[in-house]
């Protein structure tokens, strides 16, 4: 069985190129390889232009200036330099700020710089809750922020169950005490309009492969008033405004440009719209299956497009994923942390049970998804609960 026979179903964890993609990045890995901070011949002049132009697609994509946009090898990076960076100059300056907040289903990227806050850097670090359908709490973020709150960490669309925030109105809650708002927008392009989304936020997280991009590159937007603040996570050069030294690699910053540039498309947009009514049509038919379902997370209209989080009763989400091989390719809700399996932290933060997330799969659609491929998913997961419940005590 080849690639091109297995149904894929896991979009939020990884896209593909997109051919237009693949094709603006393929002269940068041959013809025009020179070093883009080579400034003395016109080879290096040709790469550095390459980077210039692909940092203002990505500064046009979210309402940016150029200079605003930071390369990194991807968002686990860019929440990295975000939250250490901005702590690590602000524990330099020796600022009064010593809290810093972020939600409870964040990613691991941001959940697991906490105790390295606290332990290295003196910070209290502090969760803010969501309700059982993943959106923040908002009385509960505003009793929590008070003057001494250095930084606010919130993603923009969860990446387990889609659930996409209210960042405008968050955003007018934090500004008025003066902390930094940091927002991992990685799923976020596949989700939502991204249109001047930077004038609800101070930074903001990028990732090349969560949007038709390739792996291995990443962006930080960081508001210039903001960038004497952030101390550098390496050292070594002056590129990027000395926040991020290193040679920058051109074909992968290429590819994330044209990534925010097709992904700002009207055409993009459309497929967005289509994207959601496939999606809206799998949903039904799940739910249509005799088996007792239910979908976590927030209602199909206000979750990412793409994004099912659904779970069977009485059967462990695993074990269907199991079955599924090779046919079927999703993710489980479980999170597996030095190979011991637990239930997801963002399914128990929404207030599941741990049978209830043990159960839960994800499948996320992507542009490419069809509704043949949509069919014979369902009859692929109709069989394998029909196989799990001859072998166990799990009933419709």
């Amino acid at each position: 069985m080849n690639n091109s026979e297995i149904l894929y179903f896991d979009y939020q964890a990884t896209t593909p190129v997109a051919d237009e993609i693949l094709n603006e990045m393929l002269p940068y890995f041959s013809d025009s390889f020179a070093n883009p901070h080579s400034a003395d011949h016109v080879l290096g002049y040709k790469s550095s232009a390459a980077i210039e132009k692909a940092a203002q697609q990505i500064a046009n994509f979210i309402g940016a200036d150029s200079d605003e946009i930071i390369f990194t090898s991807g968002a686990t990076e860019s929440n990295n330099l975000a939250l250490l960076g901005l702590a690590k100059g602000s524990a330099l300056k020796g600022s009064s700020r010593k809290r810093i907040l972020m939600s409870e289903i964040e990613h691991k990227s941001v959940l697991s710089v906490g105790p390295v806050l606290e332990q290295q850097y003196g910070f209290t670090v502090e969760t803010i809750p969501v309700d059982r359908n993943g959106y923040i709490v908002a009385t509960e973020m505003e009793r929590l922020l008070e003057e001494d709150v250095l930084l606010v960490s919130i993603m923009a669309v969860n990446n387990e169950i889609g659930t996409i925030q209210n960042i405008d109105t968050l955003s007018k809650i934090i500004r008025p005490h003066k902390a930094v708002f940091h927002c991992d927008a990685s799923q976020a392009p596949m989700g939502i309009n991204m249109n001047n989304f930077v004038k609800h936020v101070d930074m903001l997280s990028l990732s090349g492969h969560k949007m038709y991009g390739p792996k291995g590159i990443g962006a930080l937007y960081i508001c210039r008033d903001l960038q004497d603040q952030i101390e550098p996570l390496i050292y070594g050069g002056n590129q990027q405004n000395g926040l991020r030294p290193g040679t920058l690699p051109t074909p992968l910053c290429v590819g994330l440009g044209a990534a925010a540039e097709y992904l700002g498309s009207p055409q993009a947009a459309l497929k967005r719209d289509n994207l959601r009514s496939r999606r809206d049509r799998f949903v039904a038919m799940l739910l249509a299956l005799p088996w007792s379902a239910k979908l976590y997370g927030a209602d199909c209209q206000k979750r990412h497009p793409g994004n099912i989080s659904i779970g069977f009763k009485g059967v462990n989400g695993q074990d269907i994923l199991g079955v599924l091989q090779p046919y079927l390719a999703a993710s489980s809700g479980s999170a597996c942390t030095s190979g011991i399996p637990e239930p997801s932290h963002v399914l128990r933060a929404i207030g599941l049970n741990k049978e209830e997330a043990d159960s839960a799969v994800r499948l996320s659609l992507g542009f490419e998804t069809s509704d043949q491929q949509i069919d014979e998913a369902i009859k692929l997961i109709d069989m394998a609960l029909r196989k799990l419940s001859e072998s166990s005590s799990f009933s419709m």
